[in-house]
């Protein structure tokens, strides 16, 4: 004979309320704490908010995850209000004879009333507020990893004798919540090992980096594709020395047009994956449907259009190493998926079941603030950690400045060969680019050099033929605000003539504010003269309310050289 469900009754409010089954709300409420339990919070955070949660659909009064030690003793106890400093609160909860009784038998423990069972001592009845009284009942449940117990689940209740709360649904109930909270342990517990062991290698490199200590009959670092002999590159290049000769992950840091995919084929080539296949994939460039079957491959049939099975990235990369561009801008759950490749070196074919194991190493890029991001929820820590063992910061063009006049001419020899021509540079045109801030970097650098050489008319490049002697420099007014308005745009600046030797030295993965114009612009080259700098210095002044501060950030100057720039003219600063 069949029998109907068990029904929760609700208030007798003009009975208005529908009756709800038992196990609709069990199901629910396993489906709301599995989506707790995969949310990227702390351990310590997520079991609080499973028991929050239990409260709201079980009857109980407390509620205690215990996780133990390999002593066996509780090494955490959380439970729902759980705040740093707390565990002490809960773990004076858990009734000791009663948890030991849970690991030892791994099996669940149901006391109807734990004044009259065994299991606890008088000291636990009196700390469960059990009295003649007042009759508490109590549920534990093993934690597993795999077959070993980890920890309990255990809550308690006063006992009301109604038979809506029966006891053996609740302890399966709550076996299959501690089954989920299981596998949550195990994998918190995996991503923090990894991390120890990625923050070990990562702190083994860079002492052996720290160590490494340059010598002037050494043999210098040469890289094919990367010119400049400036310090800031000689240590960049010297670092990838080092860090080729490991297997460890590379995230390269650093502005748009920094060379980042030059220095990721660098380091497979000094590696000893150098004979082995360099594959590379621009991440923000596909949708992420398009970039998992590219990362992943697909089956024959996975999708529409899948005619044939397709090896993707990873597999083609076997045994070499894998580029992954603009990792910042993949999406929240292609994040998830790629931790597990990254993690396990083990992926499947979309529309595929079959598990492909591959040896492969990473080299990540992004130009964003990933510190930023993971403070934001918008990238997974996990994956950071993953991807972050060796970071490389990449120096801008303007903090590698001698390099630029090797660059030039590079680009120069190579538009003479791909047009015929025979074009070089004069002193004043070196003397314009050098003057350039190029918060494009290298890329901007050579589209420069491009167009000029295109334009120009004579067998030398002049002062005259750049377009920012002439205020048309489109790449300046982008950088120095397209949002703002034409009199703000116009602004004037400071030009070179009034700054020390050296430029100001910026982070090297900031980009520059879309507010600040850079330390040299298009005009600053072609507008000299002392009247014309004191115009530019009290422009600024004026906008900024004569706060040398702010007019330093609009010119693009430290307040140094804002400073410098005020006695040199001998401008009085106003006092409003």
């Amino acid at each position: 004979m069949l029998h109907a469900a068990p029904m929760v009754e609700r208030p007798q409010a003009d009975q208005i309320a529908p009756i709800v089954p038992l196990n609709e709300i069990a199901l629910t409420g396993i489906f709301e704490i599995s989506k707790i339990l995969t949310a990227p919070t702390r351990l310590e955070t997520t079991l609080a908010n499973v028991i929050n949660l239990l409260q709201s659909f079980l009857q109980m009064r407390h509620g205690v995850v215990a996780l133990l030690s390999d002593d066996g003793v509780p090494d955490l106890a959380v439970g729902a209000g759980w705040s740093e400093g707390s565990d002490e609160r809960y773990r004076g909860r858990l009734p000791q004879k009663a948890v030991d009784q849970i690991v030892a038998t791994a099996m669940p423990l149901v006391a109807e009333n734990i004044a009259t069972h065994p299991a606890f001592s008088p000291s636990d009845v009196e700390t469960l507020g059990a009295s003649e009284t007042t009759r508490v009942s109590f549920i534990g449940v093993p934690i597993r990893i795999d077959a070993k117990v980890v920890g309990t689940l255990t809550i308690d209740r006063v006992w009301d004798e109604r038979p809506l709360y029966r006891l053996d649904s609740d302890v399966r109930l709550l076996t299959m919540i501690a089954n989920l909270v299981g596998q949550t342990v195990k994998l918190h517990r995996v991503v923090a090992q990894d991390r120890e062991r990625l923050m070990h290698e990562s702190y083994r490199l860079q002492k052996e980096l720290s160590e490494l200590k340059p010598t002037r009959d050494r043999r210098k670092v040469h890289v094919e594709g990367i010119i400049g002999d400036s310090p800031a590159l000689r240590g960049l290049l010297d670092k990838i020395a080092v860090v080729a000769r490991s297997n460890s992950t590379v995230l390269l840091r650093g502005e748009s047009g920094t060379g980042k995919e030059l220095i990721a084929k660098a380091i497979h080539e000094l590696s000893p994956r150098a004979k082995r296949p360099f594959i590379k994939i621009n991440c923000a460039a596909l949708p992420e449907s398009v970039l998992e079957s590219e990362l992943f491959g697909h089956e024959k049939g996975a999708f529409t259009g899948a005619l044939n099975s397709r090896k993707g990235r990873f597999e083609l990369a076997d045994k070499g190493t894998l580029f992954l561009d603009e990792i910042g801008e993949i999406s929240a759950s292609f994040q998830a998926k790629l931790l597990r490749v990254l993690q396990e070196q083990e992926f499947e074919r979309v529309g595929g079941n079959q598990t492909i194991k591959v040896d492969v190493r990473v080299i990540a890029a992004t130009n964003r603030n990933l510190e930023e991001a993971v403070s934001r929820n918008e990238f997974r820590a996990d994956l950071y950690y993953r991807i972050s063992v060796v970071p490389m910061l990449l120096p801008p063009l303007r903090e590698r400045r001698s390099d630029i006049p090797l660059l030039a001419n590079e680009f120069l020899k190579n538009f003479n060969t791909e047009n015929g021509r025979a074009l070089s540079f004069d002193r004043h045109a070196i003397e314009v680019l050098m003057s350039c801030g190029f918060p494009g970097n290298v890329r901007e650098l050579e589209n420069c050099v491009q167009r000029t050489a295109t334009l120009a008319p004579g067998p030398e490049i002049v002062r005259n033929d750049f377009a920012c002697c002439h205020s048309q420099c489109l790449s300046a007014m982008l950088w120095n605000g397209g949002s703002e308005s034409a009199s703000q745009r116009s602004l004037p600046i400071v030009p070179l003539s009034v700054l020390p030797a050296a430029a100001p030295r910026e982070t090297a993965v900031a980009r520059p504010p879309a507010s600040a114009e850079p330390v040299a612009s298009a005009s600053s080259a072609a507008l000299t003269g002392s009247v014309a700098e004191r115009d530019r210095v009290i422009a600024a002044m004026e906008k900024s309310g004569w706060v040398q501060a702010k007019a330093a950030r609009l010119l693009g100057l430290t307040p140094r050289q804002i400073g410098y720039a005020l006695k040199k003219h001998g401008i009085e600063v106003k006092r409003l």
